[in-house]
């Protein structure tokens, strides 16, 4: 090995030398990449390109519904009197009215456009869902996490979800239905005033599988309150089964819906299962196929769309994906 004159350099020991300090805090430090649990799940998430397509096709889905209505001046009635309008097929409809996209899907039993009824009865739908889901998955949630970890609440509760949970769903949402005016929040206290309960018993099994871990022992010991071990250990560590579980229920409330709607039980304003259950007589007459395949094809793909990504995301969401 060469030897360096360090004479030559020119340099004063103190220069060339220095003190360096050891610091039994700086040691302790570990060089890691920041983790961002959020950026971490939509990367995933990104990474696969069938979501891209999927969620793609859901922002059309959603536009189409919210926004695509508040431009169109429809009145499903204009043209009832009009006996040459009804029950007319893309082609007709195109033929003697021109191509646009009013015609596209044909002319409805009063002469409305049948693209326009879907978008305006999807709207109404989606908003059912998305309202049932969001009231139902915070109480479930949150009385679930309680729910399972209190045993004092779990015997209250077991008992409550074995008088009720026996009691078919679809029965209790047709007799409430019946007992008030069938209207849209009619429908959501229909189906919220007991779907919260399904949800919370599911949380419930998910959270007795953890609460006797190490960590949430530790935080009983020290004092901590059942409430905030459950809100602040549980619950996070379960978004990927909370996202799941929510991807299952928002589809579900649009086919209870059509279901509903189907056979005659169900809102008074035009969704797209009242639409359905309008075209049930189209379905065998030639020619009248489109108004009642149109709905129920849309009515289909928005809920395959909305299992899809919440399941998917779903998945994106367990941190054992992160990897």
């Amino acid at each position: 090995m060469e030897k360096i004159d360090l004479s030559a350099l020119g340099m004063s020991e103190e220069e060339l030398f220095s003190h360096v300090d050891h610091s039994k805090a700086e040691s302790e430090k570990i060089t890691a990449p920041r983790y961002s649990y959020w950026h971490s799940v939509f990367r995933v998430f990104f990474h696969n390109k069938v979501n891209i397509v999927v969620l793609a096709l859901l922002g059309i889905v959603l536009l189409l519904a919210y926004v695509y209505p508040a431009f169109v001046d429809f009145d499903r009635y204009a043209n009832v009197m009009d006996g040459t309008a009804k029950h007319l097929s893309p082609a007709a409809a195109m033929k003697a009215y021109g191509v646009n996209i009013h015609t596209i899907l044909g002319l409805g039993g009063n002469g409305e456009s049948t693209w326009d009824s879907i978008w305006f009865g999807s709207r109404i739908s989606i908003s059912l869902a998305f309202v049932c889901a969001a009231i139902n998955m915070t109480v479930g949630v949150l009385v679930g996490a309680i729910w399972g970890f209190s045993k004092r609440v779990d015997m209250f509760m077991t008992e409550v979800y074995n008088i009720i949970g026996n009691v078919p769903y679809i029965l209790i949402i047709s007799v409430m239905i019946m007992l008030f005016t069938s209207s849209f929040w009619t429908m959501v206290f229909a189906l919220t005033i007991t779907g919260w309960l399904f949800i919370a018993y599911f949380i419930r099994t998910q959270v007795i599988i953890i609460r006797d871990r190490e960590y949430n022992l530790a935080s009983k010991c020290l004092g901590t309150s059942t409430i905030k071990i459950a809100m602040k250990n549980i619950l996070p560590f379960m978004t990927s089964v909370i996202v799941t579980q929510l991807a299952t229920e928002i589809p579900s409330y649009i086919s209870y819906e059509v279901f509903l709607a189907y056979i005659g039980m169900g809102m008074g304003e035009m969704s797209l299962g009242r639409l359905i259950y309008a075209a049930e007589g189209a379905m065998v007459t030639p020619g009248w196929e489109f108004e009642f395949w149109s709905p129920v094809a849309i009515a289909s793909i928005i809920t395959v769309v909305l299992y899809v990504v919440g399941q998917n995301l779903g998945d994106a969401s367990d941190p054992r994906t992160h990897m």
